[in-house]
């Protein structure tokens, strides 16, 4: 993982906007009417070609394939093993079941994405490799001369696999954590052959307390968090720390929020997870004021915070001077050298769902870029 002793890098978390005839492809797949493969192919190369391009020109120098070819970030795995099928019931988040009005509105407006979300209904194994050599074979060819100082690739963590995906196989959920394990190391240990940082995707620590664990105490969900990470630290077992990142995740929505658990009640179990960086949310205001969880708890001294300090949701952009302020807050906690300018979440978790415009997202990268550069003007 690239760090830097004399500025401060940007990064964000993964997903970037899909352009139309990405979407439209991905979700005829999705459905099973996607004609030609071999378009589908071509398509997404381009994309991965065009979105490194756009990340590199906005200023960020840790960049990612966008996401391209996922439908979801966790519900791609279904593509790729064997052992899912059919759908799985909506859990409506514990804080939008308070506000029904809103829920039904945002419905109506398309804020809702349309996927399948697949149910455990077999022994788990690796269906289908291809998808996952295509995807690093385009990053490789999107980065060779593309002026970016790293490429990062997302995966799915065994726990939010588990979240998204109910279990109606195994006997357990420790049992059901161990097989995904297995399958995903191979997953993890490629993006790692291929010279990336793996980003494991984490919302099962935050968010899964307010859906699928919403009926449970706090300390019930701490149990299951740490069962979560165990999985991962196990699956991640043959990938260095420094070579891997987590993101945390309460949820990359625009609603009340109020049921999210707080940081501090899982900030033991995630510094427990083996990858050196944590990404997380800290630009949104229910979990901008959680800086204050690092001075106070203290952070181990093998981690480097990736905190987000633009926001996800908002087609605000954010002032640079804002970003600045941010940014030096977490590198008067830990250093200037252990920090990476990050964003609260992704900009397009799902495909053809979204509500930031395409162009604004790269105006808040820009401005993620220039409060970067205002932070190392302050702190160097």
């Amino acid at each position: 993982m690239k760090l830097s002793s004399e500025r401060i890098l940007t990064t964000h978390v993964g997903s970037l906007p899909r352009p139309a005839d990405v979407s439209e492809m991905l979700l005829a797949k999705e459905d099973g009417t996607l004609a030609d493969e071999a378009a589908f192919d071509a398509c997404m190369t381009g994309a991965v070609a065009e979105v490194v391009r756009q990340q590199v020109d906005a200023g960020v120098d840790i960049v990612s394939d966008g996401e391209m070819s996922k439908i979801g970030y966790s519900t791609y795995i279904k593509d790729r093993l064997n052992g899912f099928s059919g759908d799985s019931p909506r859990r409506v988040p514990a804080d939008l079941a308070l506000y029904p009005d809103y829920v039904q509105r945002i419905a109506a407006q398309g804020q809702t994405p349309k996927i399948k979300r697949a149910m455990c209904t077999g022994e788990i194994s690796i269906r289908d490799e291809a998808p996952l050599e295509k995807d690093i074979a385009n990053m490789k060819a999107a980065l060779a001369g593309a002026g970016a100082v790293e490429g990062f690739m997302n995966a799915a963590s065994p726990g939010v696999v588990s979240v998204f995906q109910p279990n109606r196989h195994y006997p357990s959920e420790d049992a059901y954590l161990e097989a995904l394990a297995a399958v995903m190391r191979v997953e993890y240990e490629a993006i790692h052959a291929a010279g990336f940082v793996i980003q494991l995707d984490c919302p099962d620590l935050a968010m899964g307390r307010h859906t699928m664990y919403a009926d449970e105490s706090d300390e019930a969900f701490v149990a299951h968090a740490a069962r979560q990470v165990e999985a991962l630290n196990h699956a991640l077992e043959n990938v260095p720390a420094e070579a891997a990142r987590l993101h945390l995740c309460w949820g990359n929505y625009e609603g009340p929020h109020v049921c999210d658990i707080e940081l501090d009640a899982i900030y033991d179990v995630v510094m427990q997870a083996k990858p050196q960086a944590i990404s997380f949310e800290a630009a949104n205001p229910r979990h901008a004021h959680e800086w204050t969880v690092f001075a106070e708890r203290g952070v181990p001294e093998d981690k480097v915070l990736m905190p987000g300090v633009i926001d996800s949701v908002s087609n605000f952009v954010e002032h640079p001077a804002l970003v600045a302020e941010r940014i030096c807050r977490f590198a008067d906690i830990v250093g200037r050298e252990r920090v990476l300018a990050g964003a609260d979440c992704g900009f397009a978790t799902f495909a053809g769902f979204g509500k930031i415009d395409p162009a604004i997202c790269y105006a808040k990268l820009r401005a993620l870029a220039e409060g970067a550069q205002l932070a190392t003007d302050r702190l160097w």
